[in-house]
């Protein structure tokens, strides 16, 4: 666990001080920094934001938390926060052949299996580099250098179904004090061990690069409410399975009306004014396997309900049926010895996560008003996107088209969303 600091002369914890003065006095930030040199940011943040909870002066106080080696889960937990800023390996453009699988078991069964899944991995980006230039061959205007990016990216796309979600990635987590503290309060009584463990090491480095920042009293009835409620009901589960529905519409339409010239004038690659939100929410839920979900999760505007990854609702087709034949047949053989395999280490439903390839649909709840589903809708909705969210954000956008195109709503999608796009390839971040 590292926390990033720059070394500048005016670090976080002084820069929080002296934006907290400003709103007290109009005497000029050089009479601040005056102060600053004199007294220092110490027993300043230590009193008024950690003691008397001036919760505002540690949103004036931001850090960077690079967090390596934990899995997909740990992950997705850190990233459940509406105000998450940061980055994550990206399964699109890293192999992930070697990376560490987590395995809570710590079994010899349980060690075979996450192996199996990474051999199956191995050898299915091996045969799929292989296959697609012949479904996608190279036009004589592409780059060879971009075309073969976009090719390995397609062939991640497809193989990271068969990923554990135990497997291990790296991110980064940019927040100010307040926000790592409050996230920092549910973490810590998160239904997975090493979500609570991970949360506890990154409280651990906060309070000694920012001593007087962090270190706040912990009330027992707040500890034990997180707790209950985090282990009953943070995960969102269902029996039945709802493919795709527009479950609530508490939009005032009357009031949505207003807008109608707005929103049928608004250009493409503009965003519906957030004035706009006024006018209510929508929500929807659907099936989406786990490595789409992390795509749409970055859409921290609306609420989402995190899913618990099982086996419950069955194996995205989309993935099988990129498979080429023999291997195909040989994959969904695999899905179910590794079921049965997975289900004999006897491990909780929290635990047995970790062994469930990330290729398996779950079901999804979001909630959202117009200008943020729209936004999303439409981002979502283009060829670079991965097929299996992409066909939900066109879903979304036409339920939103037909139910407010009364009111003016009008979309810009990609006329051409499947067409093999090289351009994908140009997506990659790389040191030249």
């Amino acid at each position: 666990m590292l926390v990033l600091q720059t070394g500048a002369i005016i670090t976080p914890e002084s820069e929080a001080m002296l934006q907290a003065l400003h709103s007290r006095s109009i005497g000029g930030i050089k009479k601040h920094l005056e102060v600053l040199a004199l007294k220092g940011p110490e027993k300043f943040m230590s009193t008024f934001y950690v003691g008397y909870g001036h919760k505002s002066i540690g949103d004036c106080g931001t850090c960077t938390i690079f967090i390596e080696g934990v899995s997909m889960l740990v992950a997705k937990a850190l990233q459940d926060w509406p105000l998450y800023s940061g980055q994550e390996a990206s399964t699109r453009y890293i192999d992930f052949a070697h990376q560490p699988f987590i395995d809570p078991a710590q079994t010899a069964e349980s060690n075979k299996i996450l192996e199996i899944w990474r051999t199956f991995y191995m050898k299915g980006l091996e045969v799929l580099n292989s296959k697609l230039p012949e479904r996608f061959p190279k036009q004589e205007e592409e780059d060879e250098k971009i075309y073969s990016k976009a090719i390995m990216a397609r062939a991640f796309d497809i193989m990271r179904s068969f990923l554990p979600s135990g497997a291990s990635t790296n991110l980064a987590w940019h927040t100010n004090f307040r926000q790592a503290a409050d996230h920092l309060i549910r973490l810590r009584h998160h239904p997975l061990i090493e979500v609570r463990n991970v949360a506890e090491k990154i409280e651990e480095a906060l309070h000694e690069a920012f001593p007087s920042s962090f270190g706040h009293k912990r009330y027992d009835a707040t500890e034990n409410f997180n707790a209950e409620w985090m282990k009953e009901n943070y995960y969102f589960t269902k029996k039945d399975s709802i493919d795709f529905a527009l479950t609530q519409n508490n939009v005032d339409a009357n009031m949505l009306g207003e807008y109608t010239h707005t929103l049928q004038t608004r250009p493409s690659k503009t965003e519906i004014p957030k004035e706009i939100k006024e006018c209510g929410e929508v929500q929807f839920e659907f099936l989406l396997d786990f490595g789409s979900f992390r795509d749409i999760q970055r859409h921290r505007a609306i609420t989402q309900r995190m899913p618990l990854v099982t086996t419950n609702h069955g194996f995205e087709s989309w993935y099988l049926n990129e498979l080429p034949e023999d291997i195909r047949n040989e994959a969904k053989t695999l899905l179910e010895t590794q079921r049965v395999a997975t289900e004999k280490l006897g491990l909780s439903h929290f635990d047995t996560q970790y062994y469930i390839p990330m290729g398996y649909k779950l079901p999804n709840r979001i909630t959202g008003t117009i200008p943020n589903l729209v936004y999303l809708s439409e981002l979502r909705a283009t060829r670079f996107v991965h097929p299996t969210l992409r066909k939900r954000a066109i879903q979304i956008a036409q339920v939103l088209t037909d139910t407010f195109k009364p009111q003016g709503l009008v979309m810009h999608l990609d006329k051409d969303p499947d067409r093999f796009d090289v351009k994908r390839g140009e997506h990659d971040i790389t040191i030249k």
